[in-house]
């Protein structure tokens, strides 16, 4: 494997030594394979299945690195201002759930 070194000012790196557990090679490591991903899913649309094992491992996906959608943010708001739902447990959620789909 290739290695690689990164020039960091003094106080970035006097801020590492406040966490000695962490592996910051391997943090380098995904971030930098995450940023490749990103990029070849903003070319490509896809992603490899490689890409794909690596992005469960780590419960990422390129497509949380995109900007939210206008609509989205309105729905969200929309669903603010109503009113909150209150249950006694969670077998009386699943029921409602299973009734709204239902009517549906």
């Amino acid at each position: 494997m290739a290695s690689l070194t990164l020039s960091v000012n003094a106080d970035f790196k006097e801020g590492l030594k406040y966490f000695p557990w962490i592996n910051w090679s391997e943090i380098a490591r995904e971030e930098s394979f995450k940023k490749l991903i990103f990029e070849n899913y903003m070319k490509a649309g896809s992603i490899t299945d490689e890409e794909w094992e690596f992005c469960e491992k780590i419960d990422w996906h390129p497509v949380d690195e995109l900007p939210e959608k206008e609509e989205h943010r309105k729905e969200m708001e929309k669903r603010k201002k109503e009113p909150a739902l209150r249950f006694k447990s969670v077998d009386e959620f699943f029921l409602k759930m299973k009734e709204k789909n239902r009517k549906e």
